[in-house]
């Protein structure tokens, strides 16, 4: 196989495709047996082989307001799908789209996918701390920063500590994943950037009392699927669909973050009890899930702007946040 945008580049073609079953949902192909089980990949073919511009218009949606009539396509049956399954999750790690074509002609070196390579990158036991440092900040001048590396991940997570760890408190803590358009650009479309300065200044304000915390920096942009695939769905989102929307569209999950990663983190620093910071319910259950005890949900909201209100209300009433 080979992922859609390379074989773009490439110019190889195929007469068939995989895609997502979200995917699938917005091409019309779900009352087809082979495509109607939800969240299952689909292996789709067409009448002719998919050449640059149909691999192009089938593997991104944003482009499906420019190439409205596309098709027919026919869904297959599926003979490896633990195969597919494994290659469409890699392909979001990847922060690509989730879209490849099959036996692809003028592609060069194939290179085989196993459902066990999911699995062994998944293994968060190799992820250790690599280093750690004092880091003055604005909202603490005694900060630690503890930088946490695994070895067949490129992706660095570190946390910041604020105020004396010490292993009889309970800290504060905040899992933040990675925003650069929030975080670093100011972006008024989500609300990010101000959640991360909030959770810092409450820590700080926490270890003047005696207390510590603990805000975990995941290097997992656009809630798991990647900066460029989050700005596609931004562009998505500037043609009327809402965020959960527009991630389905792309063929990606609304939550794809990796939060047992996060608990790895928390129990290296040897804090297995915390406090956490959110407003977001299944941010406790995956960690309880992974073995750290959440004693109490300390609410993190902040007020809204013209620019991020439907995004709020979406998380709320599609995702389930307690705003």
């Amino acid at each position: 196989m080979l992922p859609a945008e390379t074989a773009i580049a490439s110019g190889a073609s195929s007469d068939r495709m995989l895609i997502s079953a979200a995917r699938a949902v917005t091409l019309k192909l779900a009352n087809q047996r082979e495509a109607a089980v939800p969240h299952a990949p689909v292996l789709i073919r067409g009448g002719e082989p998919f050449q640059l511009s149909e691999a192009r218009a089938v593997a991104d949606p944003a482009l499906d307001l420019k190439h409205p009539l596309k098709g027919p396509y026919k869904a297959e049956a599926l003979e490896w799908r633990e195969i597919a399954e494994a290659a469409l999750e890699l392909a979001r790690i990847a922060g690509i789209l989730p879209a490849f074509l099959v036996n692809p002609e003028d592609a060069g070196e194939a290179v085989p996918v196993a459902a066990s390579d999911l699995a062994d990158w998944s293994d968060r036991s190799q992820l250790s701390i690599a280093t750690r440092a004092h880091l003055p900040v604005a909202a603490c001048d005694t900060a630690e920063i503890v930088a946490f590396r695994s070895a067949d991940d490129t992706r660095e997570h570190v946390a910041l500590i604020i105020g004396e760890q010490r292993g009889d408190v309970v800290p504060l803590v905040r899992l933040h994943s990675e925003c650069l358009t929030g975080d670093i650009l100011g972006s008024l479309k989500c609300d990010c950037g101000p959640q991360l300065d909030a959770a810092l200044a409450a820590m700080a304000e926490i270890a003047n009392e005696g207390g510590w915390g603990a805000l975990l920096y995941l290097r997992q942009e656009g809630r798991g699927i990647g900066l460029v695939n989050k700005l596609r769905a931004y562009r998505l989102q500037d043609q009327g669909f809402d965020t959960v929307e527009a991630n389905e569209r792309l063929g990606l999950p609304d939550e794809a973050r990796d939060f047992p990663t996060a608990a790895r983190m928390l129990e290296l620093l040897g804090a297995r009890t915390i406090r956490l910071m959110t407003n977001n319910p299944k941010k406790v259950a995956a960690l309880e899930a992974a073995g750290i005890t959440v004693n109490e949900r300390v609410p993190h909201q902040l007020p809204d702007n013209p620019h991020n209100a439907r995004y709020l209300a979406t998380k709320r009433d599609k995702s389930g946040h307690l705003l």
